[in-house]
């Protein structure tokens, strides 16, 4: 049969008018033949069926799927951020299957909280004492189910999508808390500018100016403040033995100043629920399922005597990586209580 230019159009891109024995008629297009016209963007390729209709088919993994680059195809029919440390530019991912995004989470090399090196605030932490004390770690997106075990929590309603983002390996020190002190920051005479350390999603989520009264005064009452338990507080004026120590006695508003002052911001509830849950995994404990003294700071017995003393806190990352969770972050069971840029609940 031959294509027959006297036989009107079809209308569609996946019949053809052909003439056979001079009578005017209609062939499929073969399978698997793209379509001239393409939707921009995406990840699928509409093509024809070879029974007169279309079909989508996935492009291969690491086609490029936007035209900025950056983005490419994960072989499943979406489009995905590239891993982070590769050219993006040129449209090569080393795993196009991790939805991270290569530059936009790049982290400084060395946060103002560490540049000291001092303890507590350089290369000092970790249970081998030679891994920085700023050291984050990557969190892959994905979708779980918020503040769901399965065995003590089992409303799985709730789910959650969360973009990548980067966690600190290890809570915050009380020597880059002191740094932060010493810079005269997280203080009315100094408090973090209008929209900083907002969440790179969530517009608006910065720092509010109107929040600037909920600062103390000056650095004298900032330090004051942090002397809130005179027994477990692990704050001290000067420089001592417990630099490595999380810090404790620190205010929201405190908590969001430091992150913004060190070119971080607060993870959300979604995000550290879903960091501490392994995400999909859902997790009953962040190092996955049965609690004990090698895994968790908890219970008051770290310091081997019965009762509750200032020496069951222990450094930052003591129970690592036995204790870790999935992605590498430490402590995000036991040791102190983390703030978040937000609630799972409204508890008014």
């Amino acid at each position: 049969m031959d294509p027959a230019a006297d036989c009107p159009a079809t209308g569609n891109e996946c019949v053809v008018a052909v003439c056979e024995g001079g009578v005017c008629g209609q062939e499929n297009v073969a399978q698997g033949t793209p379509l001239a016209s393409q939707p921009v963007g995406g990840c699928n390729e509409v093509q024809c069926d070879g029974n007169g209709g279309t079909v989508e088919v996935p492009l291969a993994e690491q086609t490029p799927c936007t035209e900025g680059g950056g983005e490419l195809c994960n072989g499943a029919g979406v489009c995905v951020e590239c891993l982070s440390g590769v050219d993006c530019a040129s449209g090569v991912c080393g795993n196009a299957n991790l939805c991270v995004s290569c530059g936009a989470i790049d982290v400084p090399a060395s946060p103002p909280s560490c540049q000291s090196g001092a303890p507590g605030a350089g290369s000092n932490c970790g249970t081998s004492g030679n891994v920085s004390c700023c050291e984050n770690k990557l969190v892959p997106c994905g979708t779980y189910k918020r503040s769901y075990d399965g065995v003590n929590y089992t409303d799985a309603s709730n789910t959650a999508t969360v973009s990548y983002f980067r966690l600190d390996t290890y809570e915050l020190t009380v020597g880059r808390f002191r740094a932060f002190v010493n810079a005269g920051q997280g203080t009315q005479a100094s408090p973090p500018g209008a929209g900083a350390g907002e969440h790179p999603k969530i517009p608006g989520s910065g720092w509010d100016p109107r929040w600037n009264g909920n600062l103390a005064a000056d650095v004298a009452e900032l330090k004051s403040g942090l002397h809130c338990d005179g027994t477990f507080g692990t704050w001290t004026d000067l420089p001592g033995g417990s630099e490595k120590l999380p810090i404790n006695c620190i205010d929201w508003y405190q908590a969001f100043a430091f992150c913004a002052w060190d070119g971080g911001r607060l993870p959300t509830e979604a995000e550290w629920n879903y960091a501490a849950a392994g995400g999909a995994e859902q997790r009953e404990y962040p190092w996955g399922s049965g609690v004990d003294g090698t895994r968790a700071v908890y219970g008051c017995t770290d310091d081997g005597s019965p009762g509750c003393a200032f020496s069951d806190i222990l450094p930052v990352g003591s129970k690592s990586p036995n204790g870790d969770g999935l992605w590498g972050q430490a402590d995000l069971a036991g040791s102190m209580w983390e703030w978040t840029r937000d609630g799972y609940d409204d508890y008014q």
